[in-house]
């Protein structure tokens, strides 16, 4: 690509921070950065047209970790790394509506209802007996009981007769968090390309020099937050692709169904949106296939998906799908992201764990914060 005098010197010359993806993540680490640092100039490169990966692919869920999903947690993480993982998501999101504005988002706090199909009755019995040993633990983060249990109020079928619901879950539109957030940083004087794949990052411990599918240029500092699509530059992180599909219905008339909700150890999750229901999930159907950071959908995840909704969710109703997508996650064997300096002017911030909404604001600040 040539470039002329004026685009170098405007983008591309005495750049202070560039950061690599404008996810949630890259954009609060670059807002973050602008905060302290008035007068930096500030890049922010994005391979794709729109932010790629999960952030304006995700469900727009305001989630913490259904009860089923912590206890499973709890086999693999000790009692105080739980705890903090649900401590950071909480006080990401709390980030994020400070900065956004929860009007602006469309912030709505209906509660997280977890569902059990009757095959999963012994799932839900052991998640009902640990109801009291979790609000224990949770409690000094949300201030009272997070979960209770609660009758099946919106007309669910072939599931167990109660919910396990979490009260302090929420969900808002993911469109417009994005937009949002990009506005924040463009009138902060923040800039932005599109289209711009890195290639290359090399640390020459004065200086960063980047290369990419475009032009070559020089930064002072890089900041990676690529979260799924990490691994191409972080060869020793463990940090694996995975994907997530979604489906969502044309809108439903009198449609009543409020709230967020998961089922299969989280696995699955649902809620409403303009009058429709959007639906995902799916991914332990084949987590072979469904570790990837290519884009699309298979026969296994749709078929499931749509069946799903009409036996459980939206049972004897007339339901047309209006569109299908899929997102890219980042994920390990640990749940616990990973913000740290890999090299004299590089650091990272990714491995979200599927909870990018919650983490992602939380996450950029710590990731900017690391740089100075």
């Amino acid at each position: 690509m040539e470039l002329s005098y004026w685009e170098y010197k405007t983008w591309l010359s005495n750049i202070d921070f560039t950061i690599i993806g404008s996810g949630i993540v890259g954009l609060s680490c670059a807002y973050t950065l602008k905060e302290r640092f008035p007068k930096s100039k500030i890049l922010v490169l994005e391979k794709g047209a729109l932010p790629q990966g999960a952030s304006t692919k995700n469900a727009g869920f305001a989630c913490f970790g259904s009860i089923s999903e912590l206890l499973s947690d709890l086999k693999t993480h000790a009692e105080e790394q739980v705890f903090d993982l649900v401590k950071q998501r909480w006080e990401g999101i709390q980030v994020l509506r400070s900065l956004l504005g929860d009007t602006t988002i469309d912030f709505q706090q209906e509660g997280g209802h977890e569902l059990f199909l009757k095959k999963d009755m012994a799932l839900f019995e052991d998640c009902r007996e640990n109801i009291t040993h979790l609000n224990k633990l949770l409690k000094p983060i949300f201030g009272a009981d997070p979960f209770r249990k609660s009758k099946n109020i919106f007309g669910f079928e072939n599931i167990n007769e109660n919910y396990i619901t979490h009260s302090f879950e929420g969900q808002l539109d993911t469109g417009k968090m994005m937009g949002a957030l990009l506005q924040k940083c463009l009138e902060k004087g923040i800039y932005v390309l599109n289209g711009i794949a890195v290639e290359a990052i090399e640390d020459l411990e004065s200086k960063v020099v980047l290369k990419t599918s475009n032009f070559e240029f020089e930064t002072k500092k890089v900041c990676i937050a690529t979260n799924g699509f990490a691994s191409q530059f972080l060869k020793t992180e463990n940090v694996k692709p995975a994907r997530a599909q979604v489906l969502i219905t044309k809108p439903i008339k009198d449609l009543k169904i409020k709230g967020t909700f998961h089922f299969d150890e989280g696995y699955y999750y649902f809620r409403n949106i303009d009058n429709r229901i959007l639906f995902g999930g799916g991914r332990n159907l084949d987590f072979t296939t469904e570790q990837t950071d290519r884009f699309g959908q298979t026969e296994i995840v749709q078929n499931e998906l749509e069946k799903l909704l009409k036996t459980v969710i939206l049972p004897r109703q007339q339901v047309e799908i209006d569109r299908r997508w899929s997102g890219i996650m980042g994920v390990g064997p640990q749940k616990t992201p990973i913000v740290k300096q890999l090299s004299n002017n590089i650091y990272c911030g990714v491995r979200l764990g599927g909870m990018g909404i919650a983490l992602g604001s939380l996450l950029g600040k710590e990731l900017a914060e690391l740089t100075y």
